[in-house]
């Protein structure tokens, strides 16, 4: 993407990003059931996305797709009959896959199903029950502690059947067939920043992508988490190797300072791009390591597959005390830390579509540029001295082994001052491009 292709992007987007996080923030999402199906018929009003459906019992790797689970309400009533906890109010307060229930108990024996967080005691947490058959509530600690003696009644009106694992997928074309993987997780209910920040800014990089021509093509995976990308990987085993970069979207609307985590590979191009995409933003970042945990990253990491998938978010997760609780509301994702992101993600993906390795058509000594009008043509850069000494660098450096993004490492230059010098080159025939030998 040109400069000139990257400020027609509206400003707006991060706005744009948040109105869908509140559009799609009630449905009970789980990795299972109608909650995921009504977030992607919400993604498929906007973009032409394949909805897969894989049926119960279905063997995937390691692991076979669980059964499918919905609830139609879960409350428990106090001693005067007023519900003190209502899934209607908060698909929070649910342990997600909480078996059905119909009883009467009194609070001693109803406390081993509370969970809360005494740490954080204004706060209700997220807390599932996948593959273990229980159930529960969660409430925040001030709430627990405040619940009187007495007879409670509980309803779990809930089915945990065959069904299938439902997951979203959108293939972009482009002039390549080799692809770019964008990944987001779609199963964490009410949470806006861990899951709805990432579906967001994923739909609209799929509707912005899909409006341009490009020179990869781009995969698009809305998945539940683990068991979904697993589910994926299973049934495209065989062209997993067409994925040439990859990202796994999430945690991109907080007020923290943009993380890059790191394929299993370490030094990929997307490594690389994303590194030096968020070091040139001009603000504090991180950049970690790859390691066996977090999202979806390490299912694409995995060793038989070892694709060069790293992970694009803000505040780690984990590292921030709103983390898988109520405190990840509407409040806390904002608009411009979303356009920020975009801001990030599109300079990611126009490393990626811009990189290339270039020959020099004039190799021996120096070339004229003033002559050729370079100079003149960049006069009235906002950094003419960068401009020119991109101009050098990428001469220099276009012997058919080094790519524009070494260029743009090596030379301490932004990599859209490199490529948009190389654009130049090439317009006067000083440039040629290196085909892959």
């Amino acid at each position: 993407m040109s400069t000139a292709e990257r400020r027609a992007v509206p400003r707006s987007l991060g706005d744009d990003a948040y109105r869908l996080i509140e559009e799609v923030m009630p449905y009970p999402r789980s990795i299972t059931g109608n909650g995921v199906r009504q977030t992607l018929e919400v993604v498929r009003a906007r973009v032409p996305l394949q909805v897969t459906e894989v049926p119960t019992g279905t063997a995937v790797l390691d692991w076979t797709v669980p059964r499918e689970w919905n609830v139609r309400e879960a409350w428990i009533a106090g001693p005067d009959g007023q519900r003190v906890l209502d899934f209607a109010q908060s698909n929070l307060h649910l342990v997600g896959y909480s078996t059905p229930v119909r009883a009467r108990m009194s609070l001693a024996e109803l406390r081993p199903h509370l969970h809360s967080l005494p740490d954080r005691p204004n706060l209700v947490p997220y807390r599932t029950s996948y593959y273990v058959e229980a159930w529960g509530f969660c409430l925040s600690d001030r709430q627990l502690e405040q619940l009187p003696d007495g007879e409670y009644d509980v309803c779990i009106d809930a089915s945990l059947t065959d069904g299938a694992l439902t997951y979203g997928e959108l293939l972009v074309p482009g002039s390549s067939a080799d692809e770019v993987l964008v990944s987001t997780h779609v199963c964490h209910p009410s949470m806006a920043n861990d899951n709805l920040s990432g579906i967001a800014l994923a739909t609209l990089l799929a509707e912005h992508l899909g409006s341009r021509d490009s020179r990869y093509s781009y995969r698009f995976l809305f998945v539940p988490g683990t068991i979904g990308s697993i589910t994926w990987l299973a049934r495209n085993q065989d062209g997993a190797d067409r994925i040439a970069h990859g990202l796994v979207l999430t945690g991109l609307g907080d007020a923290g300072s943009p993380t890059y985590k790191r394929s299993r590979r370490g030094n990929a191009v997307i490594d690389r791009a994303a590194e030096h995409v968020l070091r040139s933003s001009g603000q504090p970042v991180n950049v970690i390591d790859f390691y066996p945990y977090g999202y979806d990253e390490r299912q694409y990491c995995s060793p038989g597959f070892n694709l060069p998938v790293g992970r694009l978010g803000r505040s780690p997760h984990g590292e921030y005390p709103e983390y898988h609780t109520s405190g990840d509301d509407l409040s806390f994702v904002h608009p411009d830390s979303l356009q920020d992101s975009w801001d990030l993600l599109v300079g990611i993906i126009d490393v990626l579509e811009r990189d290339g390795t270039y020959l020099s058509r004039n190799p021996f000594g120096e070339p004229q540029l003033g002559r050729r009008g370079l100079y003149r043509s960049i006069g009235a850069a906002t950094d003419r001295a960068a401009a020119e000494m991109a101009l050098l660098w990428v001469l220099n450096l276009a012997d058919g082994a080094h790519s524009l993004l070494d260029v743009a490492e090596r030379s301490g230059l932004t990599f859209a001052a490199v490529a948009d010098a190389a654009r130049s080159l090439i317009s006067a025939d000083l440039l040629e491009f290196a085909p892959a030998s």
